[in-house]
């Protein structure tokens, strides 16, 4: 029996693998940028010129770029037998639709999502043994 927990955030996944009682973490990498957008040089002077700064731009590249992400971590869900997913924020909740929408069959087997916080390596461990335990 081969059990996954993902934890996810924007940066990075760690996914922890059970399977015949022995445990392996791999991490992923996400390639999202962190866009700082800035109005620009503009000037000191009230009602002087400024830049324009398109949003549209910038939220369609981080879309695109989260749809490589979860892309990514689809492929490390092949042949398993349940699926935990954990994160802070918004993007495991992201990547569970993301499921939903596009791989209803890995989707099936998702057992939990979880808003969790940041946590060492052993904690995850701790909490994927937790939720296969039953």
């Amino acid at each position: 029996m081969k059990n996954i927990g993902i934890w996810l955030d924007k940066d990075k996944a760690h996914i922890v693998t059970l399977k015949d009682g022995h445990e392996k973490m791999v991490t992923v990498t996400s390639n999202i940028e962190h866009f700082n957008i800035h109005g620009g040089s503009g000037t000191r002077h009230k009602g002087g010129p400024q830049d324009v700064v398109q949003d549209s731009k910038y939220l369609e590249r981080e879309k695109h770029q989260h749809k490589a992400y979860f892309k990514s971590l689809v492929s490390h869900l092949k042949s398993v037998d349940g699926i935990a997913i954990f994160g802070p924020a918004q993007t495991y909740d992201r990547f569970a639709k993301h499921l939903k929408e596009h791989n209803h069959s890995i989707y099936n087997k998702v057992k939990t999502v979880q808003k969790t916080d940041k946590m060492t390596d052993n904690q995850l461990m701790a909490l994927v043994r937790d939720v296969f335990k039953s």
